[in-house]
């Protein structure tokens, strides 16, 4: 939409001076507005009122859960309008209708027709024969670039596990001389979060220290920039299914997570056809007095985004199957949840988490316990090992197409300890072999040096592989067979744990 805002029509008597070089001379006059213009404060909401009264002519009706959404069901199918300022963007499943719409707006307004979605608001997105792709990776390029980060060491995780950040951890955690370096960064890496829900906890807990950030926060906010080195090319998939969607939530929560405030951090996702459509990590307002306590508020938060959700999807027309599946953790919170008679554990929780049961009773919600070892929400409200984080990211759709097709060992894969002990015996095994075949090329040396490893460092050869992968190869997924004369040299040199004799 060309020169959006030009295109109000004001409700109120507004005056302004005269523009430069439009003055007339010898008169004090000033020039009244009859349309909105750039910069003045009744102009965005002139112009949507604009543009709502043009679509509403041609049976466009606004959401009752968002405003700048706009439907038309018709008997031929469903026209969807997305607006956002002057950028339109204009879906469904009746091509005539949305040809008729477009041809509506182009005789009302000046506009200029984009083709096929590729950006929105920033956003990549690509099209697949079975569904649509949400990269950012060029967005994440420039961001390492723009930070200097684009030849750093990558990390598995963006935060070590079990770590939590402080105000203040001690005497030489000094403030930042330089604190916009990192309230700009931490603000790309909000933008970020969008598609790489991986990182929406750590990123939360970086914005809590905006307003005084210490060397400590900035490098938790390096590591993070070190995991994206990792895997810039991580995408979302949607995909196409012919099944009949579900809407279904997952809930946790870290029970006095905050070491400033012991305050707790309530974590949420939703799945719509099995894909990751919403997720919040967020610090709650409210000291809980027990896990019970935390996990009950986060399921309370989870049942109001899936009350949004429903109804939301109802203007879209789509009919969900009830009850809607919300998986929690803890059985405890599930049994209050359903039970009323837990009074004295729950009578100083606000009403309004309460609500819960009206929903279970109602049979809108069914509440299911999973294990927590399977609870992808646990990567919105606490830094996980490398195993479980690379687990739950793969519940989420998140996908590097990227990375190697074939062969390697995942990060985040849990491999035994006799995998561990075949990868090691065959590294050995092409070493020596290797050694002895550049023993005899070179032909000066009079005995054929070997190699032992003790039995003291075979017991510390998984661990041992497992720092070679975080710092030696900067590939997300690392390979130990080797294959050739100097990838034996080079596993000597990595392991550094092999004598000569």
């Amino acid at each position: 939409m060309k020169n959006a805002f030009l295109n109000g029509d004001l409700q109120e008597t507004i005056y302004m001076q005269q523009p430069p070089g439009f003055e007339t001379t010898g008169e004090s006059r000033v020039c009244l507005l009859k349309r909105s213009i750039y910069g003045l404060n009744q102009s965005p909401r002139a112009w949507f009122d604009k543009f709502s009264k043009a679509v509403r002519e041609v049976g466009f009706t606004r959401s009752s859960t968002d405003f700048s959404l706009l439907t038309h069901h018709q008997k031929t199918g469903t026209v969807l309008l997305l607006v956002y300022v002057n950028d339109i963007l204009i879906t469904g499943d009746d091509s005539k209708g949305i040809q008729a719409v477009k041809q509506h707006l182009s005789s009302v307004f000046q506009t200029k027709d984009l083709g096929h979605l590729r950006y929105f608001l920033g956003l990549e997105i690509a099209r697949r024969p079975d569904g649509l792709v949400l990269p950012q990776r060029k967005y994440c390029l420039d961001l390492l670039h723009d930070a200097g980060y684009s030849g750093c060491k990558p990390t598995t995780t963006p935060m070590n596990a079990n770590h939590k950040l402080c105000t203040h951890t001690s005497d030489t955690d000094l403030p930042l001389q330089n604190p916009e370096y990192y309230r700009r960064l931490v603000g790309k890496l909000i933008y970020l979060t969008v598609t790489k829900s991986d990182i929406s906890f750590v990123v939360g807990a970086l914005i809590r220290f905006m307003h005084a950030p210490r060397i400590s926060h900035l490098q938790a906010m390096e590591r993070i920039l070190r995991y994206l080195k990792t895997a810039p090319g991580q995408r979302l998939v949607y995909k196409t299914s012919s099944s009949t969607p579900t809407l279904v939530a997952c809930s946790d929560a870290d029970y006095a997570g905050s070491l400033d405030d012991r305050r707790l951090t309530s974590g949420f996702c939703t799945y719509f056809g099995g894909h990751l459509v919403t997720r919040r990590s967020k610090k709650q307002a409210v000291v809980a007095r027990s896990s019970t306590e935390a996990e009950y508020r986060s399921m309370a938060s989870a049942v109001s985004e899936l009350t949004w959700l429903e109804i939301l999807l109802t203007d879209l027309g789509v009919k969900l199957p009830s009850p809607i599946i919300l998986l929690c953790d803890s059985q405890t919170t599930i049994h209050i949840a359903k039970n009323p008679v837990f009074h004295e554990r729950t009578k100083h929780i606000e009403v309004d988490c309460h609500f819960i049961r009206e929903k279970v009773q109602m049979k809108k919600i069914e509440l299911q316990h999973v294990s927590g070892t399977e609870h992808v929400a646990d990567i919105f409200t606490k830094a996980l090992s490398s195993t479980l984080f690379y687990q739950f990211l793969s519940k989420l759709g998140a996908y590097d197409l990227y990375a190697p097709a074939c062969g390697g060992v995942s990060l985040g894969q849990n491999l035994s300890t006799s995998t561990y002990a075949w990868e090691v015996l065959y590294a050995v095994f092409i070493s020596v072999s290797g050694l002895v075949l550049f023993a005899l090329l070179i032909g000066n040396m009079q005995r054929v040096d070997t190699c032992f490893v003790c039995e003291e460092e075979l017991k510390i050869l998984p661990a041992r592989v497992d720092e070679v992968r975080d710092t030696w190869n900067p590939c997300p997924r690392v390979s130990i067979l080797i294959f050739d004369m100097r990838g034996a040299f080079l596993v000597f040199a990595a392991l550094n744990h092999f004598r000569r004799v």
